[in-house]
């Protein structure tokens, strides 16, 4: 797709606008998949001024989040109340024009969690994703574009989780997460999770590792 700063009728994006888009076009997938969401996604942001809207059909950007523990081996998951199943926690912009500003306020009101961290200490996209949401009655069936973020938190914080929203909310273990969740975007942004983890972990080569530390 050619980088393009303005609507298809050349009319100029707007900042918001704009800035997600050189996110997306500067972000890369892991894989072909990913980077076919990209794509879509890209597209959907540069073409339609309502990006951010929830009425946006057939499609909309969202935005969600990976809670993780410092030590990358424990992950925050919500039991989604409409689709009665464990996922990460995200929803719809509601007016701020930025997933990464989105994505903290769902945070605090799905989770109640006050004190939360980018990965990295600011926010970068960590994944992307479409997938499609059951048509309800005063909805139709749709796509969730979601633009996804790696989040840091303190497990021993105080969890409250919106009835409203979900059933109930929990720390899993990463290794309990790959092994129950069976959706390969869920599956897909563990791995990286993963892969960062063993990253930052000292070799054995290392002479700074003390054989007497656990793998």
């Amino acid at each position: 797709m050619p980088e393009s700063s303005h609507l298809d009728g050349g009319q100029a994006l707007d900042p918001q606008q704009a800035k997600l888009a050189q996110q997306l076009r500067t972000y890369r997938g892991v894989d072909l998949t990913e980077e076919k969401h990209r794509l879509r996604i890209l597209q959907q942001v540069e073409a339609t001024p309502l990006w951010w809207h929830r009425d946006t059909l057939p499609g909309h950007v969202t935005a969600s989040a990976f809670i993780v523990d410092p030590s990358l081996e424990q992950i925050l998951l919500v039991h989604h109340r409409k689709l009665d199943r464990w996922l990460q926690p995200g929803g719809h912009d509601d007016g701020e024009r930025d997933p990464a500003i989105s994505v903290l306020r769902e945070i605090e009101e799905e989770c109640a969690l006050k004190q939360v961290r980018f990965f990295g200490d600011y926010p970068q996209i960590f994944d992307v994703d479409v997938h499609g949401i059951p048509a309800r009655p005063d909805m139709p069936e749709h796509l969730h574009l979601d633009v996804r973020f790696l989040i840091l938190a303190d497990p021993r914080q105080v969890l409250q989780h919106d009835p409203e929203e979900s059933h109930q909310i929990a720390w899993w273990s990463l290794a309990r997460a790959y092994r129950e969740l069976e959706e390969e975007s869920l599956l897909r942004p563990l791995r990286k999770i993963a892969e960062i983890r063993r990253a930052s972990k000292p070799s054995r080569q290392d002479p700074r590792f003390s054989e007497s530390e656990p793998s």
